[in-house]
């Protein structure tokens, strides 16, 4: 694919990602992701040939920005609590964002459509946090910063601690002083000596 067929499925890509945080995904047409892209049928078809197909470009791009954005802002002299608070700071924004986001439609895709295991990008993005996590929390404990004995299972904790804080955050709503204390809570667990 040349430069500017790159730079055309990314503007697609760009605008999907606004209507599916609108709408959902099971509410996106074909013919919304035209319409906003102000292209032909036929020139989304030469890239997707199906919302299913958007969405998941949509997702492998959401989760690459994430990465990204929590990669630029770790400092080289960062230590473990400040990567940890940093990271429940980028978390607390997205979970305030409220309806800008894709949460619901991330959902929403999952309930609709059967993924085998190994292609839930949903789980491996899971799967790879808590990985990451743990060796946070290995890190913390081998420089006195953290006590925990199993940091397997407390990064287990902290990944579910949050999915139920996105769901929450769609269905009946939270606060920013709801989120403050789940994350305190966590904090103080791992900062307590045993």
């Amino acid at each position: 694919m040349g430069d500017k067929s790159l730079q055309k499925k990314q503007f697609i890509l760009e605008n999907a990602r606004e209507i599916f945080m609108v709408k959902g995904y099971k509410n996106v047409t074909m013919k919304d992701i035209v319409d906003k892209c102000e292209i032909s049928r036929g020139g989304l078809y030469l890239y997707f040939n199906s919302t299913k197909e958007v969405f998941e470009e949509v997702l492998k791009m959401e989760v690459s920005e994430t990465d990204d954005i929590f990669q630029d802002a770790i400092g080289e002299e960062a230590s473990s609590m400040d990567i940890l608070l940093l990271f429940f700071k980028e978390q607390k924004k997205e979970l305030l964002r409220k309806r800008k986001n894709l949460t619901t439609a991330i959902y929403e895709f999952y309930f609709e459509n059967k993924v085998a295991k190994k292609e839930n990008s949903i789980r491996r993005q899971f799967d790879v946090a808590v990985k990451i996590m743990q060796q946070l929390i290995e890190e913390g404990v081998a420089n006195g910063e953290f006590f925990c004995d199993n940091p397997l299972a407390m990064a287990r904790n902290i990944m579910f601690v949050i999915e139920g804080l996105k769901i929450s955050s769609q269905t009946m709503g939270i606060t920013e002083e709801m989120i403050d204390s789940e994350f305190g809570y966590i904090v103080q667990w791992l900062a307590l000596e045993e």
